[in-house]
């Protein structure tokens, strides 16, 4: 399963749309941080039973979690205030997720998220990848996982944790 480097909605939005409590690049990007090292903070209560990063450096860590009932092992590569990668090590899937940082043309701060997946042990562009990538698509999947990351980002601004 592979993923256009599109930008739609689905993919990326506006950090700071009118009527939202404006975040900054630096208040976003921790946030971002915060998530990759644990995602429980993030994603629906259950979904991610157990998180823990095994092993760091400066430019990268490496954490073991289990998500949706899979265990997986993920290196996470980081480029300070604008890419975080997920590398997926072990895992139903293989591949990358990005979630990337930057400002659009006219200088607006923009949050997007996409990936380059497949399944192991499926083959390419089966009916199980097909399934999978219409998922990441979906209202669930990544314009999802983008708003409720702002959403959260805003919430702990607001509980002065950021």
């Amino acid at each position: 399963m592979s993923k256009d480097n599109r930008d739609d909605l689905f993919d990326r939005n506006p950090v700071n749309p009118e009527g939202e409590t404006k975040l900054t690049r630096e208040q976003v990007w921790k946030d971002l941080e915060l998530k990759a090292r644990d995602p429980r903070l993030f994603l629906p209560p259950g979904l991610c039973t157990r998180c823990n990063v095994v092993e760091e450096s400066a430019v990268h860590f490496v954490r073991e979690a289990t998500i949706a009932g899979s265990d997986i092992r993920e290196i996470i590569t980081l480029e300070p205030q604008s890419k975080i990668t997920f590398f997926q090590a072990t895992g139903p899937r293989e591949g990358a997720i990005i979630n990337e940082l930057f400002e659009n043309e006219a200088g607006a701060l923009q949050l997007k998220f996409y990936c380059y997946l497949g399944l192991r042990g499926k083959p390419p562009n089966g009916s199980e990848e097909q399934a999978e990538q219409t998922q990441f698509d979906s209202e669930k999947g990544y314009k999802f996982a983008l708003l409720s990351t702002l959403k959260r980002t805003r919430e702990l601004l607001a509980e002065g944790r950021l």
